[in-house]
């Protein structure tokens, strides 16, 4: 079995983006953290880090960052977005709304899945999908879309 367990993420600010995350996933927890040198040549720094998220899967947000994030909507080799299913789109949509947070993108329509994208604080776009079948050939369907993406702008 092949499965992904975590994602390292390194930011300027760790609190917005665990913030963003602890809106989105409530029942998300700081599984630990602590403070570690990270070693990077002439860029050689002391860095707090945490991992957030449940007993399988988590991210890891390490602070100090130097430098400007990817720009999401360029061309720039990088991250484009992180994807996570949920089981219940519209309330992560609710929950974000109350702390004033709107997405960036809605999904086109599709038989069998809903996507929204949300840009986190620090710059790194989140996808948030929900499926409405656990059949692969449907969930998985490529093409059967309608409408148009719509950007906030």
């Amino acid at each position: 079995m092949v499965r992904l367990e975590h994602v390292n993420l390194v930011v300027k600010d760790i609190q917005p983006t665990l913030a963003f995350l602890l809106t989105a996933f409530p029942e998300w927890r700081i599984r630990g953290e602590g403070e570690m040198n990270w070693a990077g040549g002439e860029h050689t720094s002391s860095r707090h880090w945490l991992h957030i998220g449940d007993d399988d899967y988590y991210l890891t947000l390490n602070n100090g960052a130097i430098g400007q994030i990817r720009d999401i909507k360029g061309i720039e080799p990088g991250v484009a977005h992180i994807g996570f299913i949920v089981d219940d789109l519209q309330a992560v949509i609710d929950r974000l709304a109350a702390e004033g947070i709107s997405p960036d993108i809605k999904g086109r329509l599709h038989p069998f899945r809903q996507t929204v994208y949300y840009n986190d604080p620090a710059g790194f776009q989140f996808e948030f999908l929900q499926y409405a079948s656990d059949k692969p050939s449907e969930k998985n369907m490529y093409g059967g879309e309608s409408g148009e993406l719509q950007k906030k702008n």
